[in-house]
């Protein structure tokens, strides 16, 4: 699950124009980015991109609802940095070849001509992409309107089933199986990425007491 190669077969950009080009792709043409941009053997684009999505959602989070922020030492920047280099080191890498692991697995149950594990370790990275517009949050001063909640919870909402939508389109394409099949495959990763991990189900719990 860590081999990666020099010069995907995709022919995908580095660097910031990359992993933009990339994310772009992915929530206006799914469809041309899971044929072309999945790589057999390279996670290092799909790695770094599933990185930036988590910090970038992290970092909103942080920005904009303070109690959020952790608190480390007495310095709140100093803990706001270190949350995010663990974030970016530790949880997002460990997660993604976690919950990775787990598909690959429900996939052998579910598909028998599949394709390899570093493709849909590719494919969970790129489906968080909707996920680096989830992280607002309701400000201090403005956490007694019931309709901001309720617009910002269903704004949440929408991405979580955004990106489990395209975690099950990228495995039925990338494994060349049914989008139903896909879908009984990825139903429990799906919860536990877009429902625990980035607010979906907080997002419902919270339209449910208003």
């Amino acid at each position: 699950m860590t081999t990666w190669v020099e010069n995907p077969q995709g022919g995908r950009q580095r660097g910031v124009r990359g992993l933009t080009r990339a994310w772009i792709e992915v929530l206006v043409r799914p469809r041309r980015f899971f044929r072309n941009g999945v790589a057999p053997g390279d996670q290092a684009p799909g790695l770094i991109f599933a990185v930036s999505v988590a910090l970038v959602h992290v970092a909103t989070r942080f920005a904009l609802v303070p109690a959020s922020r952790p608190t480390f030492f007495a310095s709140g920047a100093a803990s706001v940095a270190v949350g995010l280099l663990v974030v970016g080191l530790v949880i997002a890498p460990v997660t993604l070849h976690l919950v990775a692991a787990l598909e690959v697995i429900l996939l052998m149950a579910l598909v028998r001509n599949r394709a390899g594990v570093s493709e849909t370790v590719q494919v969970l990275a790129y489906a968080t992409a909707p996920m680096a517009l989830a992280g607002v949050g309701v400000p201090p001063g403005l956490s007694e309107s019931s309709t901001l909640s309720a617009a910002v919870a269903v704004w949440q909402l929408l991405l979580a089933a955004w990106g489990s939508g395209l975690l099950a389109y990228g495995i039925a394409t990338v494994h060349e199986t049914s989008l139903v099949r896909a879908g009984v495959a990825v139903a429990l990763p799906a919860v536990l990425v877009f429902g625990y991990l980035y607010g979906g189900a907080a997002a419902v719990e919270m339209l449910a007491a208003i």
